[in-house]
């Protein structure tokens, strides 16, 4: 019969060893994010704009129009329009 023991220890060994290098992965594609942001900065754009633009298209319409009715709403509340 085999070691369970040592059976558990390779799956566990595995999953880490995948979790590190998706972590390696994943900084690498935030620095290649932080490199498109600092062409955009470059070329002219307003990086904080673009990060806000990239954030909405992330939504769904519905949910997209709901949070700008409601920023409308308090922007009114505040004499901001």
């Amino acid at each position: 019969m085999a070691d369970t023991g040592s059976d558990a220890g390779a799956r566990l060994r595995s999953i880490v060893e995948r979790i590190e290098r998706l972590e390696e992965e994943k900084a690498a594609l935030a620095e290649d994010i932080r490199e498109v942001y600092s062409e955009a900065k470059g070329n002219g754009y307003d990086v904080k704009i673009l990060r806000q633009v990239v954030r909405l298209r992330k939504l769904d319409s519905g949910d997209r129009q709901e949070q700008e009715a409601i920023l409308d709403t308090y922007k009114a509340a505040l004499g901001m329009m």
